[in-house]
Formats: C-alpha cells, sequence, structure tokens
C-alpha cells in the first residue's frame, strides 16, 4: 500500500501529461485512415500520394506542441496530393484542422496564408482540368467556409481560455487578498493580546515576585529562616515572567518560533513542585533525546498543568509521579497521583484539562485523563513524533 500511495502522484503526473497526446494520435490516425480510405477508392493513386496523404494526417498530432510546423506541414502536403489526384474537399480535413489549432494559439498570418495557398492551388488544380466551372465553384465555396469557421473557431476558443485564466487568477489574486486581510487582522489581535498581558498580568507578576524578593531579603536579614512557601512563591513568579515574555514574543512575532520551555527543563519544574510541598517521583524510559518543538512544548506544559492540579487539590499526604517515556514513534507523558478522588468518580474538566487536550488533539496524539482504580487521578498523553514539527504550536 505504502508503494502504491508513493506511486500515485507520478501516475497523476504522467497521466495528465500523455493524455492529450494520445487524444492527438487518435484523432490523426483516423483523420489518416479515412484519407487512405478515400485514396484507395480513386483510380489511379500512386504511392506518393499514400505517402503524403499519411504525413499530412500525422502533422494533426503536432497541432498543441508545434502549431505553425503542423498547418506548414498538411497544407504542403494536402496541396500536392490535391493537386495529383484531385480528390475533392474530404482532402482539406488535415489542413483545417491545423488552421484551427494555429489561429487557436494565436497565431494570424500563417493560417491565413496557408488557407489562401490551399484554396488558390485546389481553384487552380481544378481549373486545369476540364470540369465543368460549376463544378469547379461549388467546392471551392465549401472549402472557403469551412475554413473560415475554422478560424472563427479557433479565435472563439482562444479567446474562451483566455477568460478561463483571466478567471483562475482573479480568483487567486482574491484567495491571496483574503488571506493577508485574514492575517493582518490575526496579527492585530496578537498586539492587542500582547499588550493587555503587558499592562495587566506582567505589572501584577512583577509586584509578586518584587515582594516575594523583598520578603525573603527581610528574613534572611533578620537572620530567620525563609520558609518554603515564600522561596516557592519567589521562584514561580521569576518562571512565570520567563514564561509571559517568551508569551509575548510570540503574540508581537507571527513568525518566529517562541524561545519555549521543553522536556529538558524538567528538573526545574519537579524542583519547584517539591519546594511547593508536593512530593514528585520522576521517571524516564527510553533514550532521551531532542524532540520536535511543538512536541517538546507541549510535554512539558502537560507536566506542569497536572501537577498544578494535583498541588490545588493534594491532601497533606498526596504525592505524584511524573513517567516519561521517548518511544521510536511516539513520547508518552504520564503523570498519577494518589489524591483523595475516589476510584470511579468523575472529576469535572477545568479550563487546564481543556487546554491540554486542545494541545495534544492540535498534534494528532491521545490524551486519557481519569480516576485510577486505587484511587486518585491520571493523566497520560501520547504524542507522534512524526510532522509534528510541521505544526503549529498552540500557547
Amino acid at each position: 500500500m505504502g508503494f502504491v500511495r508513493e506511486w500515485q502522484p507520478l501516475a497523476g503526473y504522467v497521466q495528465g501529461r500523455w493524455r492529450p497526446l494520445a487524444m492527438d494520435l487518435l484523432v490523426a490516425a483516423v483523420v489518416g485512415l479515412a484519407q487512405v480510405g478515400g485514396a484507395v477508392s480513386r483510380p489511379g493513386v500512386q504511392p506518393l500520394d499514400y505517402v503524403l496523404v499519411l504525413i499530412g494526417a500525422a502533422a494533426i498530432a503536432a497541432w498543441r506542441r508545434a502549431p505553425a510546423a503542423a498547418v506548414v506541414v498538411a497544407t504542403t502536403c494536402m496541396l500536392l496530393y490535391v493537386l495529383r489526384t484531385h480528390p475533392g474537399p474530404p482532402a482539406a480535413f488535415p489542413v483545417l484542422i491545423t488552421v484551427f489549432a494555429a489561429v487557436r494559439a494565436g497565431h494570424r498570418l500563417l493560417p491565413a496564408l496557408a488557407g489562401a495557398v490551399f484554396l488558390g492551388g485546389t481553384l487552380a488544380g481544378s481549373l486545369l482540368t476540364d470540369a465543368p466551372v460549376q463544378q469547379t465553384g461549388d467546392p471551392t465555396v465549401l472549402l472557403l467556409g469551412w475554413f473560415l469557421a475554422a478560424g472563427i473557431g479557433g479565435t472563439v476558443t482562444r479567446a474562451r481560455h483566455a477568460y478561463l485564466e483571466q478567471a483562475q487568477q482573479r480568483a487567486a489574486e482574491a484567495e491571496r487578498t483574503r488571506e493577508e486581510a485574514a492575517l493582518r487582522r490575526a496579527g492585530e489581535e496578537r498586539l492587542r493580546i500582547a499588550r493587555e498581558l503587558h499592562d495587566s498580568l506582567t505589572h501584577s507578576i512583577s509586584i509578586i515576585k518584587v515582594q516575594a524578593g523583598v520578603a525573603v531579603h527581610l528574613a534572611r536579614k533578620r537572620g530567620e529562616e525563609v520558609p518554603e512557601a515564600l522561596l516557592a512563591i519567589q521562584e514561580a513568579s521569576g518562571e512565570a515572567m520567563r514564561e509571559l515574555r517568551a508569551t509575548l514574543e510570540v503574540l508581537r512575532d507571527d513568525a518566529g518560533e517562541p524561545p519555549g520551555t521543553g522536556l529538558d527543563r524538567l528538573d526545574d519544574l519537579v524542583a519547584r513542585a517539591r519546594s511547593a510541598g508536593l512530593p514528585v517521583t520522576v521517571e524516564i524510559s527510553g533514550e532521551p533525546r531532542p524532540l520536535p518543538a511543538a512536541v517538546d512544548r507541549a510535554g512539558y506544559r502537560i507536566v506542569q498543568e497536572a501537577l498544578t492540579n494535583v498541588a490545588r487539590h493534594a491532601s497533606g499526604h498526596t504525592q505524584a509521579s511524573v513517567h516519561v517515556d521517548y518511544g521510536a514513534t511516539e513520547l508518552t507523558v504520564r503523570v498519577d497521583d494518589d489524591g483523595r478522588l475516589p476510584a470511579g468518580a468523575r472529576p469535572v474538566p477545568g479550563v487546564g484539562l481543556t487546554g491540554m487536550r486542545e494541545r495534544v488533539t492540535a498534534l494528532g496524539g491521545r490524551l486519557r485523563t481519569g480516576p485510577r482504580p486505587e484511587g486518585g487521578f491520571t493523566i497520560r498523553a501520547s504524542l507522534p513524533l512524526t510532522n509534528a514539527a510541521l505544526t503549529k504550536d498552540i500557547l
């Protein structure tokens, strides 16, 4: 099946390229057989006449790729054939087709000249015979009408193709304009959000960080032991400021990737959780290696959100365990806790779990959340590594 999928684009390209040529060859073959059939029914036809008929019909196969050469070859061969055998108006079919093709391709003088030469040669050849004027004039008028119809048909077809191309160009331009407008509106919205975050949230976090730093400094100056909770507040506020600055950089620069936070900072995240009073154990399986940026950030954010939820809802004896598995095709992150959630109970999803699910879904992964049979809660995310670098990050 993989072999078939790989060859499907190539097969479509070959089919789209060779189908018109096959149709042209088929038309040339049909016209050639009709001309040969007409030559066979006429007395005195020589082998050279069959060669001229076949070459004139074969020129039709080149009407798309070389219309000028096709009309010259078809006119020359069929005019010689007409002058030698006088087969009548059907011998003009190869010339009519190539004249249509030349006009369709944008030529003007050449198809007009070819039609005039063929009509003039046919009329002169008929006059050199002993045929009555009526038998000479009627076929000439008929051929003149056919050539005019071929020229008009080629002109209309060319105009139609030009109109369709212009319509496609206008549609592409309109689509590009809509995309630019959407990107511009998105950029304006990002800047607005960045300003709001900078003016409100950054200020509040800065105050928390400064106040925590002052409290730690005063406690140490007085020789008192600094509470672990105060140190955790100071460290968490500093980390929040760093992540907020990274988010603001992304909002202000739509083309750049965020500096981001990945699983390489998992130890710092666990240390902050422990300093806040939450016992956490970490288990790493597989071979740690560089991951696609989107997967790396998503894995870190899932652990961060899970530990935040555990710390928020934990009792005094709650413990958490983090397991990260570097698989061959996916990254698996699991966070378990032994909190008070009874077995079989269904928690109400909050903003954190919803955002977590959105991250995992955007990467094409799977997320399972729910109570553990032995009590507590578990969060397990499986993030595929294939094509993850191309996936847009969710802030």
